[in-house]
């Protein structure tokens, strides 16, 4: 699937830590803005597919927090994040926001660079500790057919 820049930066902002934006908060913040929609928490419902491509069915509800915010030149941010964290879903809306300025090299290589490879290497350590659970399964054929 191709994700336009936008929608990969936005992803990777989603899926980051509040640990991670939090050393960005003082740059992100440095600017006027105004809360559109303050960091409200919500929920979602999941829905799922056996083996990927089976009938729909639901799974259950999640919690999200979304905010939006709009900066002083126009630009509005958006978020969306699972959980419920406020201060994260308001600085991933700065950073949408600051990423839509022209040219949004500084917060690309700066933030959502350095991010998606912490998030590669999370993803990478992930699958290395399940595949070291992984256990093959063989039949033996008996001599008798």
């Amino acid at each position: 699937m191709n994700l336009s820049p936008r929608q990969h930066w936005i992803g990777v902002l989603a899926r980051a830590h509040r640990s991670e934006l939090q050393p960005h908060a003082d740059a992100l913040r440095d600017v006027n803005y105004q809360l559109i929609r303050a960091p409200e928490i919500g929920m979602t419902l999941v829905r799922g597919r056996m083996g990927g491509n089976g009938a729909p069915f639901n799974v259950g509800e999640m919690s999200v927090t979304r905010c939006v915010v709009r900066l002083a030149d126009g630009r509005t941010g958006y978020s969306y994040l699972a959980g419920r964290d406020k201060v994260h879903a308001e600085l991933a809306a700065l950073a949408d926001a600051h990423l839509q300025g022209t040219p949004p090299s500084l917060w690309l290589s700066e933030l959502i660079t350095s991010l998606a490879a912490a998030q590669a290497e999370r993803r990478a350590q992930k699958e290395a500790d399940t595949a070291a659970t992984k256990v093959e399964f063989f039949t033996l054929v008996r001599g008798e057919n």
